[in-house]
C-alpha cells in the first residue's frame, strides 16, 4: 500500500519543522520523516535566537516545533528515507524503512553530515576501497567482498543493496538502531553481521586489502562503506538529478524560493550551505514550505482543469 501526501519533508530539525508548518498552512497534507533526536539541534543550547530569552535546549525547541506542526495537521514518521525516485506521471516516490510513500513535492532539510571513522590512512583510501556512499559506488564492487560500517538505516540498507551486487557482505556495527521491519530484512539476508564491533585498523597496499576489528578479527575485503546515521540528503538528491555546489559537492543549490533545479524538490537549512545557524534554517524552512505548498496547489489546479 502506498500512502500519498502533497509534501514529504526529510528531516525534523528547525528547517524541516518550519517548512512543515508553512506547507500545512497552505492546506497541504504533509509528512515529516526522521528522528528528532538525530537533529544537530537536539543536544545543542540556544541563546542567540531572536525573540527567545535565556538559554533554551534544542530538545525543548524541537519538541515545541513538533507540537506546533502537529496542531496544523502535519504527520510524523520516525523513520529514514532510504530511496527516492521520480514518478513517470510526475511527483515522487519515497521508500522508508517500512513504508512506500508518494508525494507531489519534496523538501530536503536533513542537514549535512559526512562522518568518517578517523582511522589512520582512511582519507587516503577514499576512492581506493573506502567509500561513504553505497548508492554512488556499489556497482564498482560487483562480485567482490565488501564491508559496511554503521548503526542506522543507511548502513543496513546499504548492506542489503550490496548483497545483490557483491559476492560477500559484512556489516560491522556497535549496535543497530533501526526499525523492526528493516531488522527482519537483515536477519533474512545473507549479510554477515559483526555486533557489537568497531573497526580499529585499515590494511592497505595502494588500495584497501583488509580491515581489523577491535577483537582482532581480520576481514579481507575489497571495499569498505562507511554509512553513519540516516541516509544523507546528498545521496538521495544525487539520484534525482538535484544540482550540488560545483566546487565541493557538499551542498544543494537553490534559488531564492528554496527551489532546486528539479521541479518539485526544495531544500532548506544546513544542506544549503553556511552559516549553520538555526535562524537561517528557520528562515529557509519558511520559504521552502510556502514554495512547496504553492507548487502543490498549482499542480492541483492544473489537474482539475485537465
Amino acid at each position: 500500500m502506498v500512502n500519498e501526501y502533497d509534501v514529504i519533508i526529510f528531516g525534523c530539525g528547525p528547517a524541516g519543522l518550519q517548512a512543515a508548518i508553512h506547507a500545512a498552512r497552505k492546506r497541504c497534507s504533509v509528512l515529516v520523516l526522521g528522528r528528532p533526536e538525530k537533529s544537530s539541534l537536539y543536544k545543542a543550547h540556544i541563546e542567540n535566537f531572536c525573540c527567545v530569552e535565556g538559554v533554551k535546549t534544542g530538545k525543548e525547541l524541537i519538541e515545541t516545533g513538533i507540537r506546533q506542526a502537529s496542531g496544523f495537521g502535519v504527520e510524523f514518521l520516525e523513520e529514514d528515507a532510504v530511496k527516492t525516485a521520480i514518478r513517470e506521471d510526475g511527483g515522487f516516490t519515497v521508500e522508508t524503512e517500512s513504508k512506500h510513500l508518494s508525494c507531489l513535492a519534496l523538501i530536503m532539510a536533513t542537514g549535512v553530515s559526512r562522518k568518517g571513522l578517523g582511522l589512520k590512512g582512511e582519507k587516503g583510501l577514499v576512492g581506493r576501497g573506502v567509500s561513504y556512499c553505497v548508492d554512488c559506488d556499489a556497482n564498482f564492487y560487483k562480485d567482490a567482498t565488501v564491508a559496511v560500517f554503521g548503526n542506522g538505516s543507511a548502513a543496513v540498507h546499504g548492506a542489503l543493496t550490496l548483497k545483490d551486487i557483491a559476492s560477500k557482505v559484512f556489516l560491522i556495527t556497535t549496535g543497530l538502531d533501526i526499525s523492526p521491519q528493516l531488522k527482519e530484512g537483515l536477519e533474512k539476508s545473507s549479510v554477515q553481521v559483526f555486533e557489537p564491533r568497531k573497526i580499529k585498523e585499515l590494511i592497505a597496499d595502494g588500495s584497501l586489502k583488509a580491515i581489523v576489528l577491535d577483537d582482532g578479527t581480520r576481514l579481507d575485503v575489497d571495499g569498505l562503506f562507511i554509512e553513519l546515521g540516516a541516509k544523507g540528503a546528498m545521496e538521495l538528491a544525487a539520484f534525482l538529478g538535484v544540482e550540488l555546489d560545483p566546487e565541493r559537492f557538499t551542498h544543494i543549490v537553490t534559488d531564492k524560493n528554496q527551489a532546486t533545479n528539479v521541479p518539485g524538490i526544495f531544500a532548506a537549512g544546513d544542506i544549503c550551505g553556511l552559516p549553520y545557524q538555526m535562524a537561517k534554517a528557520v528562515g529557509e524552512g519558511c520559504i521552502a514550505g510556502i514554495s512547496a505548498g504553492s507548487y502543490c496547489q498549482k499542480l492541483k489546479r492544473e489537474a482539475s482543469k485537465g
